[in-house]
């Protein structure tokens, strides 16, 4: 159920040192072949951190042989230092690795504290033991080694007819469209160029990923790798493909927003009825972000005008006088006043299902949200970021 179910992959996940509690920090994912496709996306933050300015352009050569991730640390607005910091990990990496490696096939993601620069006395030593402790077992440990306020660590697979898609993940705060505060490493045994992955990878974070919307924060180092050995031999067809991807995202998602800082509540908003897609995505964006609303939601009150109220700050076609909400499957907003009597709603359960009918059209989409909480603010007050 990790990076190396698919076969061609081993891992690693070891304490570097980064991270002065001396929990794990430092990952490394090693495609091995035969093929080294890849595809990834990353934030669309305009202040992006210098490992996934490293890695957009390793990505432009469509070969990624090593993923080296470390916590502890985004490097994120650390200057030229900085990027030349990435450089000199990505270079170690393909040094440690020795063979036919090169740096500018090796992909670099960070996480934790914006604004330092890494320990790069301890982080290039630990790459030669991340190197040494690689295995085919070693998924999970890479798993652990990204966490950073994650109270678990995340990890999905599928296999197929003869192929697998795996991945890990990390993310707990900030999860916000363009993509998430993550890191996501996916990789397949399915033997597929770069173009297909390329493909399959923004279709699938399309739906789920770019769909997690816990507190409207965007981050500056969002990153979604998704790479290809070719081991299995087998080439499946691209719906086959896209579907596994997608299913294994998913995965991924929920655990994220499963795991969100503080939360107490998983929100699922689905938007019907919608004149397009685009208005079902914004509404539903809306109402995530609505912290009146995720009061609501923590103190288990079905506070349906606060729905109502998002939907109207948006450019989505709708009648008012149209308008439709059910929270948990009862509809307590009908034609855009009272519908059924809310104390039919029970909201004991961890899962609050939010329904918005805009009665305008076909269309319709989910976003995933969470509760506000104290331990939310407690927890954000007392990490720096």
């Amino acid at each position: 159920m990790t990076v190396t179910a698919a076969q061609g992959f081993t891992a690693a996940g070891i304490a570097a040192g980064i991270k002065e509690n001396g929990n794990p920090d430092l990952a490394l994912v090693v495609n091995n072949g035969p093929r080294l496709a890849a595809a990834g996306v990353f934030t669309s933050n305009r202040v992006k951190a210098a490992p996934v300015r490293w890695s957009e352009q390793v990505l432009r050569g469509g070969a990624v042989s090593a993923v080296v991730l470390n916590s502890g640390g985004a490097n994120a607005c650390t200057g030229p230092k900085g990027f030349q910091d990435t450089h000199a990990t990505a270079e170690k990496v393909a040094q440690a690795l020795g063979g036919e490696h090169n740096a500018g096939e090796v992909a670099v993601a960070s996480t934790g504290l914006i604004g330092v620069l890494l320990p790069m006395d301890k982080l290039l030593p630990g790459v030669d033991t991340a190197v040494a402790a690689l295995s085919a077992d070693g998924g999970e440990a890479a798993a652990v080694a990204i966490k950073t306020t994650d109270t678990v660590h995340k990890t999905a697979a599928v296999t197929r007819e003869g192929w697998t898609v795996g991945g890990m993940a990390k993310g707990a705060g900030m999860l916000a469209p363009g993509l998430a505060t993550m890191l996501v490493v996916l990789t397949t045994d399915a033997d597929l160029d770069s173009a297909t992955l390329d493909r399959a990878l923004r279709a699938a974070t399309r739906s789920t990923f770019d769909r997690v919307d816990s507190d409207g924060c965007m981050s500056t180092n969002d990153t979604v790798l998704l790479l290809a050995s070719g081991a299995s031999g087998t080439a499946p067809a691209y719906e086959d493909f896209a579907e596994a991807v997608r299913t294994v995202c998913d995965d991924l998602a929920r655990q994220l927003i499963g795991d969100a800082e503080g939360a107490s509540k998983d929100i699922r908003i689905e938007v019907v009825g919608a004149a397009s897609e685009d208005d079902a995505v914004e509404v539903g964006r809306s109402i995530a972000r609505n912290n009146l609303l995720k009061c609501a939601i923590h103190g288990e009150d079905p506070n349906w005008g606060r729905v109502l109220s998002a939907i109207g700050t948006t450019q989505a076609a709708f009648d008012p006088d149209r308008l439709n909400v059910a929270i948990n499957g009862v509809w307590v907003c009908k034609n855009g006043s009272v519908g059924e009597d809310r104390d039919l709603v029970s909201m004991k359960d961890r899962e609050v299902r939010i329904t918005a009918d805009l009665s305008s059209g076909s269309e319709s989409a989910v976003i995933w949200a969470n509760d506000l909480t104290a331990e939310y603010v407690h927890e954000n007050s007392a990490y720096s970021s």
